[in-house]
């Protein structure tokens, strides 16, 4: 990997982004998981797991815990709103016979240096049930020293109060995601997610007082009734709570899919113009407050180690967004959770039912996702390069892999070049470079990359 330098602020192009803005994929894999296929099964998976082992690659966990106490209208997860004990009971009965599973095929030695609990909810469990999981977790794999890994969990601020922040600190956590989203009442009341900023206030207070290495936000733009200066006074109690970490994500409606958005009226979103006002000021004022531009959605403070990781070049991008445990073997736990282990991306079975009824029959849930080939391996080297640096060195590549860059990838440069006129890029000795105009832009430009993409229906999120 190049020597990163830190790339800097994106600028902001309006007429660029709408004119390269359309839908894309977001590279948290490469293949995507649109082109997952049901060849792949659970023997495939075994095998490949147990071949991994001679890496001796440390292990990354995902656990996805899909409960939820009350429905988010704007929410597009996978998740199970209920409060129906049993259904709950008999999922982690399941999850704790896959944690079982899964664990026999690795060896003692590859310990886990990452784990992140998703959703759903995963604070929907109480203290002693997620006690009862991490047991779980420890009893079947080895985990890292408890100051070189990094555990960490997202919270809906709603199920938590100081108290329970401490004890998920205790059971070993050290890294916290709140679901802040807007801080505008307005904008909640339409979203369903009523939360104030008192409460997020003592929340914050509370990590820092429990030793979290690190804190994040997760905001979403083009909700329901946002406006350009009511956004401006959520990120105004951002920046005074200082979070180390900040993912902004776009907002996208999709009520033809996705149930819970039906109850938005559309005529209360944002306009498309309106979405990309919002984007710019949040854009601008992050930077002004002193964050940096890591990539895609996601902005740190300077000393935060997504940061560092970017500026040392070992920055990596994974299906938990940019991550500084990019060496890992990924091994997902739950209803709809991927893997990535070895030449291997696999995923559970999305269906909870069906998910739980393997389990019950003593298999892996493993219903789909892709054999990696040279091609593919090489081709994700160079997304995730320009998706985590920014550039790439084409003749130094060129010799990690064996190849000739310019030869190899000859039609890619072709297309690449109406992107340079545009100045989204620029093509000179021996580099690529993603410009301030191209940094928001990055899925457009690694779609060049893509030989998979034609092959499937654009069944993507936009790009902005």
């Amino acid at each position: 990997m190049d020597s990163a330098i830190h790339p800097g602020a994106p600028r902001f192009d309006a007429d660029l982004i709408r004119r390269y803005g359309g839908r894309g994929p977001r590279y948290t894999s490469y293949p995507t998981a649109l082109q997952f296929h049901d060849d792949v099964t659970e023997v495939e998976y075994r095998a490949n797991a147990r071949a991994s082992n001679a890496t001796g690659a440390p292990l990354s966990i995902y656990i996805h815990i899909p409960f939820c106490r009350t429905l988010c209208y704007y929410c597009a997860c996978n998740k199970i709103v209920t409060r129906n004990e049993h259904r709950v009971a008999r999922y982690l009965d399941n999850l704790d016979r896959e944690i079982e599973m899964q664990g026999e095929l690795f060896d003692a030695e590859r310990q886990v240096m990452q784990m992140h609990f998703g959703g759903g909810t995963p604070t929907y469990l109480d203290t002693p049930r997620l006690a009862e999981l991490i047991g779980r977790l420890s009893d079947a794999f080895e985990f890292g020293r408890a100051n070189q890994r990094e555990f960490s969990i997202e919270v809906d601020p709603r199920t938590v109060d100081s108290r329970r922040i401490a004890e998920i600190a205790d059971l070993g956590f050290n890294r916290l995601s709140l679901g802040i989203q807007d801080f505008n009442p307005q904008v909640q009341k339409a979203v369903n997610r009523m939360q104030s900023v008192a409460e997020i206030d003592d929340l914050l207070v509370a990590a820092r007082n429990n030793g979290f290495r690190s804190t994040s936000f997760d905001l979403i733009y083009g909700l329901p009734h946002q406006t350009r200066e009511s956004f401006e006074e959520t990120l105004r109690q951002v920046v005074r709570m200082r979070p180390d970490r900040l993912a902004v994500y776009n907002y996208a409606h999709l009520p033809e899919r996705f149930k819970g958005q039906r109850m938005i009226a559309a005529e209360t979103i944002p306009s498309a113009d309106q979405k990309l006002d919002i984007l710019h000021l949040t854009i601008d004022h992050l930077t002004d407050a002193g964050y940096e531009y890591v990539g895609m959605d996601h902005f740190a403070l300077p000393e935060d180690d997504l940061v560092q990781a970017q500026r040392d070049g070992s920055l990596q991008r994974n299906f938990q967004g940019y991550s500084t445990y990019g060496d890992c073997d990924l091994i997902g736990l739950g209803v709809s959770a991927i893997g990535s282990i070895g030449s291997m991306l696999a995923q559970n079975s999305p269906s909870t039912a069906h998910y739980q009824a393997m389990i019950e029959d003593g298999r892996l849930p493993i219903v789909r996702g892709i054999e990696i080939d040279d091609d593919d391996r090489i081709r994700a080297d160079v997304i995730q390069a320009l998706m985590c640096f920014d550039k790439l060195d084409t003749e130094r590549f060129g010799g990690e892999h064996a190849i000739d860059f310019h030869d190899y990838f000859a039609a890619e440069i072709e297309r690449l070049a109406p992107l340079a006129d545009d100045g989204l890029v620029s093509l000179n000795e021996g580099t690529i470079r993603v410009t301030s105009r191209g940094r928001l832009l990055l899925r457009s430009i690694a779609m060049v990359f893509d030989r998979h993409l034609n092959q499937t229906p654009m069944r993507y999120s936009k790009l902005i």
